[in-house]
C-alpha cells in the first residue's frame, strides 16, 4: 500500500455531512464496474490527501498515478474491491491474490513469515495495495470494515501491504488497525525501501 490515504487525525463533520459513517453501506465492485467508476475513484483519492492535515510529502495527490496504478491493478487476475457509501462514495479498499513466486523477489531484514510460501500457493494472501478513506470523526471504522471484508470475500487468511518506511503516519496508523510489520522490502532496482505490513484475517477463525 504505497500510496495509503485517510484515518489520520481526524475532523469533526462539514454542515449536512453524515455524522453516521460507521454505517455506511459496504459493496463489492466487479472489474467493470470498478473500471467505470474510476473517476470518481480518482476524486476519492484526491479528495481524501487535500482534506487530510497531514503535510508531509505523502499528502501530494497525483491523479494521473493514481488512475495509473488502479487501471493496472484492474488488470490483475483476481482483483477485487469494496466500496463504502453513505449517498455518496466515502471509502474504498481493493487489490489482488498474491502468488507463490510474488515472494521470489522480497527480502525480508527479519526473516519471512512462517508459512507464507503455502499460503500464497493456496491463495491465501491478498495484497491490499489501497485503503482509501474520507477523513471524519469515524473513518477508522470504515477502514476496519473495509479491509475485513475484502479479506472475508476473497476467503484469504491474510492481507498484506507495502508502506514507504518514511511513511510512520501511515505505519503507525495500520498497526493501530491490526496490521503487524514483518520485515523489509526492496526490489532489485529502485532505492525505495518499504516496509511489508501483514493483516490477519477473521477467516483464519473459521
Amino acid at each position: 500500500m504505497t500510496d495509503w490515504a485517510g484515518g489520520g487525525q481526524p475532523r469533526q463533520p462539514r454542515i449536512g455531512e453524515s455524522s453516521t459513517v460507521d454505517a455506511a453501506r459496504l459493496r463489492r465492485v466487479n472489474r467493470g464496474l470498478a473500471q467505470d467508476l474510476s473517476g470518481k475513484l480518482t476524486d476519492l483519492y484526491v479528495d481524501s490527501h487535500e482534506a487530510s492535515s497531514r503535510p508531509d510529502a505523502y499528502c501530494r495527490p497525483s491523479r494521473r498515478q493514481f488512475l495509473n496504478r488502479l487501471t493496472a491493478d484492474i488488470r490483475r487476475p483476481g482483483f477485487a474491491m469494496v466500496i463504502a457509501e453513505t449517498g455518496g462514495l466515502v471509502g474504498c479498499a481493493f487489490g489482488f491474490p498474491m502468488l507463490s513466486d510474488t515472494f521470489e523477489w522480497i527480502g525480508f531484514d527479519s526473516g519471512r513469515p512462517r508459512g507464507v510460501e503455502q499460503l500464497a500457493a493456496a491463495g491465501g494472501i491478498f495484497a491490499i495495495t489501497d485503503i482509501l478513506i474520507l477523513p471524519h470523526p469515524q473513518d477508522a471504522r470504515v477502514a476496519l470494515r473495509l479491509q475485513e471484508r475484502l479479506l472475508v470475500d476473497q476467503r484469504a487468511s491474510i492481507g498484506a501491504t507495502l508502506v514507504d518506511r518514511a511513511d510512520h503516519p501511515t505505519l503507525n496508523t495500520l498497526r493501530s488497525w491490526g496490521w503487524l510489520d514483518v520485515g523489509a522490502f526492496w526490489k532489485p532496482t529502485g532505492a525505495t525501501r518499504l516496509r511489508v505490513l501483514i493483516l490477519p484475517s477473521a477467516n483464519q477463525h473459521r
